[in-house]
């Protein structure tokens, strides 16, 4: 199999039997294990396998323990939508894929959540062991101005009228990116040191080059890092190598897909959002099909509509 559009990957996936196979070769590579025991001896049965341990005895196919699991729809359906999900530079709403693959819109969210379940960072990534990095946040949201704070903000002024439109804030994002690498972002509560410094710490490795803008988050960055500045507040965006330009245009891409494609975000689901963005984004350099079968990989991932529905 050699794809590198959405026919070709079609037309290679007809039979439902075609996508089992190659799903567990992806999976198991040939040697299929329990997901509930992780026994390694099952047999196989008419509708899939069944465990040999005396104590499990449970009957399992090649979906359960993924996102997947518990899901009529057909694999063939399942792997078009993982490839427009992720070949999109900005991404895909429900509504496109709903008219795209022709099932139903809430189906075609739940299985665009399922998707970000997958593309979710598994492990911590550690930036600047290759090349310089360059941090900076940046405010997800509509315009300030069109908020209509004298008409919503009676809690705060109680002499003005309320039409009941809720205020909301902007969601404060920080990101750090790696040079011709890979991008972390990460959904904070606001703009001070002690949120944003853990999570360079967490993702930068010590002693790296850092670049940032003059922000007074970044104040302490010099004990641990070797960290230059631009100066945006006196128009000062590159001096020698120094910059943000790069997270720059990472902001444009991930602001235009929000605003244009998925119009507004929930705060409950926004950091699902930017695991799809980053991922997108961190296998920009791979094919079509290694891109694909990259994310089936990380694919064992359950996530049931209870959950994601539930008031938290």
């Amino acid at each position: 199999m050699n794809f590198k559009s959405l026919p070709q990957l079609l037309d290679y996936f007809k039979e439902e039997s075609t996508c089992i196979e190659y799903y567990e070769g992806i999976r198991w590579g040939g040697n299929p294990a329990c997901p509930h025991c992780g026994s390694l001896n099952p047999y196989k049965t008419t509708r899939g396998y069944k465990c040999s341990d005396n104590e499990c005895y449970k009957k399992f196919t090649v979906k359960v323990g993924t996102i997947f699991e518990n899901s009529k729809i057909s694999f063939r359906i399942w792997f078009a939508a993982i490839y427009l999900a992720t070949s999109h530079k900005k991404g895909i709403s429900s509504v496109q894929l709903a008219l795209d693959l022709g099932i139903t819109q809430k189906t075609a969210w739940f299985v665009l959540h399922r998707i970000r379940e997958m593309l979710k960072e598994k492990a911590p990534k550690m930036l600047g062991e290759k090349n310089m990095v360059e941090i900076d946040e940046a405010y997800i949201g509509g315009k300030e101005k069109n908020k209509h704070t004298s008409k919503s903000r009676s809690d705060v002024y109680p002499h003005l009228k309320n039409d009941g439109t809720p205020y909301v804030p902007k969601t404060m994002v920080v990101g750090l990116i790696e040079r011709g690498g890979d991008v972390v972002i990460k959904k904070v509560p606001r703009a001070v040191n002690y949120e944003i410094q853990p999570i360079i710490d967490k993702h930068v490795k010590a002693g790296s080059e850092i670049h940032t803008d003059e922000s007074h988050v970044y104040r302490n960055l010099g004990i641990t890092y070797d960290h230059s500045t631009v100066v945006h507040s006196a128009k000062q965006y590159v001096v020698g190598n120094v910059h943000t330009n790069t997270i720059e245009n990472f902001w444009s891409v991930l602001k235009r897909g929000l605003y244009g494609v998925y119009h507004q975000v929930s705060d409950k689901h926004f950091e699902r959002y930017l695991d799809e963005y980053a991922a997108r984004f961190n296998t920009r350099n791979l094919t079509n099909q290694e891109r694909f079968e990259n994310f089936l990989v990380q694919s064992e991932s359950v996530l049931r509509y209870r959950d994601l529905i539930k008031f938290t």
